[in-house]
């Protein structure tokens, strides 16, 4: 592998987010609902290698949300995760997705560049700052005040590891270290491409710093697009290029009228109401990952998807809405299902040739 799947020649890039939890995104009772049992994830990540999609993203969740699923209390460390899945896949990018406070730089160095040597270059990273307290008490540890203070100088560390051959020391705002070196280096001798989920300007500031992609939510593709132009203007103060990811949840169905009722039905009539609460709850009181309208309009979203943006419909409806998103100027999205191995096929047979049709992939 020389060149990473995120960097590769399709317009716009797909990735499969959150198989590594139970429920993936949903928040929903449906028998159907996602298990993330291990040969289960391995089925998806089979179908997505084989149908060329970009990157497979993993959730980093310690607690579950309560309620009668308690959705994403079952979930896989996503270090590990990704070297068990570079054994069963041959070109899609793998990436971990780390709370800086939980994980020491040191580690995540390692880890990362185990991940990378095992997959062959393969390898990424998703910054989270973390947001749930209940997640932070379980580490015994509390928010900081400037979480990407912190970022900022646990990416340098990583950065530094890498670039680095003899020991060097360490002494910041939050971490101190001695004689500090890793091996193995990446593949590719440098930082494995980084991702970072915010939606708030210090997490835009932080992504044209630091990443080289944020990831994002939006309300309507047309907001999102001021978001892609403030990350333009910040990219240019710092003098780097930083591209723009979304994220969706998909409901895809021969007609129109078949998705729209199964997104009803697994989103409102068989959503987990009490775990619903205690995510939107947690989410709207401690996080910056969405528009304040975002939680007081759309709870349907966040039953259908964590809050990420709905697609549903037929594969045209589907993909007239990506070409949008393309136009509007982000490099990709990812997708979730209820089902990831039951509708993933379906949906690449379907969904992207009309991608290619456009002129959006190969």
């Amino acid at each position: 592998m020389t060149v990473h799947p995120i960097y590769g020649p399709n317009r716009f890039k797909l990735g499969i987010f959150a198989a590594n939890a139970d429920g993936g995104l949903t928040v929903t009772k449906v028998p159907e609902r996602w298990p993330a049992a291990w040969e289960g994830v391995v089925a998806a990540a089979r179908i997505a290698d084989r149908a060329g999609i970009e990157f497979f993203l993993p959730i980093a969740r310690w607690k579950g949300f309560e309620g009668e699923t308690n959705s994403r209390q079952y979930s896989y460390e996503t270090f590990t995760f990704a070297a068990a899945l570079s054994g069963v896949t041959e070109r899609i990018g793998l990436f971990s997705t780390v709370h800086v406070p939980m994980v020491h730089p040191l580690f995540a160095a390692k880890a990362l560049a185990t991940v990378d040597q095992a997959s062959n270059g393969r390898a990424g990273l998703n910054i989270v700052a973390g947001w749930n307290p209940d997640e932070f008490a379980m580490f015994g540890l509390e928010r900081v005040e400037a979480p990407y203070d912190q970022a900022s100088e646990w990416i340098e560390i990583i950065s530094r590891l890498y670039a680095q051959t003899e020991p060097f020391d360490h002494e910041g705002a939050y971490y101190t270290m001695r004689n500090a070196v890793t091996l193995p280096k990446p593949v590719a001798g440098k930082r494995p491409p980084v991702l970072n989920a915010a939606f708030s300007p210090p997490g835009r500031a932080f992504a044209a710093q630091n990443a080289d992609f944020l990831f994002t939510t939006f309300k309507s593709i047309a907001a999102g697009k001021t978001t892609i132009e403030d990350m333009a203007a910040r990219s240019s103060d710092t003098g780097r290029q930083v591209g723009v990811y979304t994220t969706t949840h998909v409901v895809c169905r021969p007609t129109r009228d078949e998705a729209e009722a199964y997104y009803h039905h697994y989103a409102v009539t068989m959503a987990d109401t009490a775990a619903l609460d205690y995510m939107m709850g947690k989410q709207a009181a401690n996080a910056s990952n969405h528009d304040p309208e975002t939680y007081q309009l759309h709870r349907k979203w966040f039953a259908g998807g964590a809050g990420t943006f709905p697609l549903i419909g037929t594969p045209q409806d589907i993909a007239e809405q990506m070409v949008e998103m393309s136009r509007a100027g982000f490099a990709g999205t990812t997708v979730s299902f209820v089902n990831f191995a039951q509708e993933l096929p379906y949906f690449c047979d379907t969904v992207l040739p009309l991608l290619v049709k456009a002129g959006l992939r190969a």
